[in-house]
């Protein structure tokens, strides 16, 4: 990724799209309740998105979401999203997602995926995977993870999937408390655990959780910068200015909205360029 000429990085990009996979509509009712939460329909394809990015001289991590184990759904292929990534290197990258449910085969393709296509970190999703993320099962696909010393996303605090259906869609919220990681960054040191989103309602125990293990991070996609809880905003401008990232959720947040309201959201300006590129090169291996 050629950072020098790009504005920002965000760190948090969903591909919502196969240009590759026949459509697929099993579990439409969670995108539809997607739709009604976020107040947002877009469904572009990687190719849009990309296009998007690289008019407004933003770089972007982009992954999909592997819960085919919890909800049926075929995933987008990883590989899918990594040729696209190797195809605009100057400004993309891949971060895969395997389903943790899949273990040792799991961590069989994770490193396939590593090797073969160039993925340059993963993605969870507790809540929508349906596990707690210090499960053993998942342990495999960790230790390829963290022999390689690669950073991971996990989703943390309230999800937007499956809010307002009969029984929330089946999906358990507790799993994306991030306490739940504590476990998981004392085992793996050599993975960069990236806690993504606000973690309403347990912001302070992923700041406690960031402030106490040098190898957790925090993401502030998927909420508009001036919501954001005080507390994160305060941590954000001493204790954690080296380990907050820009990440945007898109397609449900534009990056152009979220840097215009990031402007004005009581961040100190001395830590801002860190927030939106600085420390994603550092956690990408940039520089």
């Amino acid at each position: 990724m050629d950072h020098a000429n790009l504005v920002a990085i965000d760190v948090h990009t969903h591909a919502e799209v196969s240009c590759w996979n026949p459509f697929d509509n099993y579990g439409e009712e969670y995108d539809r309740a997607a739709d009604k939460y976020f107040r947002s329909n877009r469904r572009p394809t990687i190719a849009e998105t990309i296009e998007y990015y690289r008019k407004i001289k933003v770089g972007l991590v982009m992954f999909t979401v592997d819960s085919e184990s919890n909800l049926g759904r075929r995933r987008i292929p990883n590989e899918e999203i990594a040729q696209a990534a190797r195809e605009n290197s100057d400004m993309m990258m891949c971060f895969a997602s395997i389903d943790p449910h899949k273990g040792k085969m799991g961590a069989r393709e994770a490193e396939r995926l590593i090797k073969e296509e160039g993925v340059k970190g993963f993605k969870f999703h507790p809540t929508v995977q349906g596990y707690h993320p210090y499960d053993k099962m998942a342990w495999p696909i960790y230790e390829v993870i963290d022999a390689h010393k690669m950073p991971a996303i996990f989703h943390t605090g309230h999800s937007g999937i499956g809010s307002g259906m009969r029984c929330g869609g089946g999906l358990r919220l507790e799993y994306s408390n991030p306490i739940h990681l504590d476990d998981v960054a004392i085992s793996f040191p050599d993975m960069q655990i990236v806690m993504a989103h606000p973690s309403f309602p347990w912001q302070d125990e992923a700041l406690s959780v960031a402030t106490h293990k040098p190898n957790v991070w925090i993401d502030l996609s998927g909420w508009s910068p001036k919501y954001f809880p005080k507390q994160l905003v305060q941590y954000a401008n001493t204790l954690l200015k080296d380990r907050i990232l820009f990440g945007s959720d898109f397609p449900l947040i534009t990056p152009e909205r979220w840097m215009k309201d990031f402007e004005e959201a009581g961040f100190k300006p001395e830590v801002m360029p860190g927030i939106l590129k600085g420390n994603a090169v550092r956690l990408l291996g940039l520089a």
